[in-house]
């Protein structure tokens, strides 16, 4: 028997269970692939916020990441919360030197609005990690930070898409779903355009979307599909974790990562 592809996540802990490092993990398992990690950092984290961060030591980082590559392999790599321009430097480079694809989640701030990238980090971000993408996955905000750009209808995210790929990613998912009515958003490596939509689900329980979105594409992406079949399987994937999102404790709740399983809807 053959073993499942193997996908490493390089992402912050969330105590909670709804994002980070065990949302990645849940997105794994649920769509038959083998997950592993890297812990970034550590937050004290439920649906309320986040009431603290810290960040583990860069040689901690890569001892994780050196210790599974080297001898388990990975066939994609995601990113999410870094912390620090130290650890962005160190991860970017280790992306860099892997023959794999990268997702890069650039996760700047929390679903409650917490800050989980330090400010001095952003240039290492723009400069480092972004070149090292094979696909880079910014929702409206993160494009604001990143580059200025700030997209308030449909029609501005073609130029958002262009000023991320100014960066060097090989592809860019800008995520729309902030914007209103459908949940709408642009796949694109400045000449290839796929629009991805779907309906927005009336679900408060949101928390920890973009963690699994990313976790989604880089799972497909093992598998061999293309980046624009990776991104719409990943997708339609996500919009049902939407759907079912559930509350849990006193604020936002989480995506139901087990959606397919529990509904007998067979992963992609």
């Amino acid at each position: 028997m053959s073993p499942s592809p193997r996908v490493l996540t390089v992402a912050g802990s969330d105590s909670g269970g709804g994002a980070g490092i065990q949302a990645d993990l849940k997105t794994m398992l649920a769509l038959g692939v083998h997950g592993m990690s890297v812990v970034t950092a550590v937050t004290a984290q439920n649906s309320l916020g986040v009431q603290g961060a810290w960040e583990l030591p860069v040689e901690a980082v890569r001892a994780q990441y050196r210790s599974v590559v080297d001898d388990i392999g990975v066939q994609a790599v995601k990113t999410g919360m870094l912390a620090s321009a130290e650890l962005v430097e160190a991860v970017a480079e280790l992306i860099a030197g892997t023959d794999a694809p990268a997702v890069v989640d650039p996760v700047g701030v929390s679903k409650h609005g917490d800050p989980l990238l330090a400010a001095s980090a952003l240039e290492s971000v723009r400069e480092r990690l972004l070149p090292a993408a094979t696909v880079a996955t910014p929702n409206l905000d993160e494009v604001a930070q990143l580059t200025g750009v700030r997209v308030e209808s449909e029609g501005q995210l073609k130029e958002a898409a262009a000023a991320v790929l100014s960066y060097g990613p090989r592809w860019v998912l800008v995520k729309g779903g902030h914007l209103p009515g459908d949940a709408v958003d642009l796949l694109t490596d400045g000449t290839e355009e796929h629009w991805l939509r779907a309906p927005r689900h009336d679900n408060r329980h949101t928390h920890g979307t973009g963690c699994t979105l990313a976790s989604a594409i880089a799972s497909q992406l093992a598998k061999g599909r293309t980046v624009p079949e990776a991104v719409a399987a990943a997708k339609e994937y996500v919009t049902g974790a939407v759907a079912a999102g559930f509350a849990l404790g006193g604020g936002i709740g989480p995506v139901d990562h087990a959606w397919a399983l529990r509904t007998g809807t067979p992963s992609a």
